[in-house]
């Protein structure tokens, strides 16, 4: 993936393993940039997965982050689930946590 997209990446692009994520300073910059990458898709053969492709949001969740125009939050959602976790009484119950939170 990052092969493919050398050119592009911190300019257009992230790439974090499979995944990425195009940005851009204005609406017809995304678009000019979402222009490349599909071009680049087809010159490459490189399939994308519709059911995980979302275009022109201004927003979203990007590996458990949100991620906007004003920076980088963490998801709420996973702070609400994390507060409702009964606390461990264990060790292993501990490590089940970490591990948790850690996804």
């Amino acid at each position: 993936m990052v092969a493919i997209f050398q050119d592009m990446i911190e300019t257009s692009i992230e790439v974090f393993m499979g995944d990425f994520s195009m940005f851009g300073s204005s609406f017809d910059h995304c678009l000019q940039n979402l222009d490349r990458m599909l071009a680049r898709c087809v010159e490459t053969n490189l399939m994308l997965n519709w059911e995980k492709c979302h275009f022109m949001v201004t927003e979203g969740i990007v590996l458990g982050h949100k991620i906007s125009r004003d920076g980088i939050e963490v998801d709420i959602s996973k702070i609400e689930m994390i507060s409702k976790l009964p606390p461990p009484t264990n060790v292993r119950a501990v490590r089940s946590f970490l591990g948790f939170y850690d996804a």
